[in-house]
């Protein structure tokens, strides 16, 4: 014969195990820690479009006149250099397309100059290219 302790227990038990098999797990969800399909779908066609934007500046400073100037001196392929942007990280190309912009404002505004700007698209090319080697 059971206890009245161990009855309570077990109806106890029971009634917990019907509710957690009897309610929809929807219910017991919170809805902050679901992520719907189309804010992952915006995520990533965001992503995708920051990373391409950054692979447009990237391109855009290795084709300025003395950024070509600069690689050919350097007996660099301009066209090898530009076909291995792509192979750069989401963080590599946004780090490289922010030193671009900055060089770019920075010789507009006459604080550069073009020897300066030729340093600087030899440092960019030289990462791009040990980024690319490495992996």
């Amino acid at each position: 014969m059971l206890s009245g302790r161990k009855i309570s227990f077990h109806f106890l038990a029971t009634c917990c195990l019907t509710a957690v098999f009897a309610l929809p797990s929807c219910l017991m969800a919170e809805s902050t820690h679901v992520v719907s399909p189309s804010d992952l779908q915006q995520s990533a066609v965001a992503a995708s479009q920051l990373r391409q934007q950054n692979m447009e500046k990237v391109r855009a400073f290795l084709s300025t006149s003395t950024a070509e100037q600069a690689m050919k001196s350097a007996h660099m392929d301009a066209t090898q250099v530009k076909n291995a942007i792509p192979n750069l990280s989401d963080q590599e190309l946004a780090q490289l397309a922010s030193r671009a912009d900055r060089a770019q404002s920075q010789f507009a505004a006459g604080v550069l100059t073009n020897t300066d700007i030729a340093l600087i698209v030899l440092g960019v090319v030289v990462i791009i290219l040990i980024i690319v080697v490495a992996q």
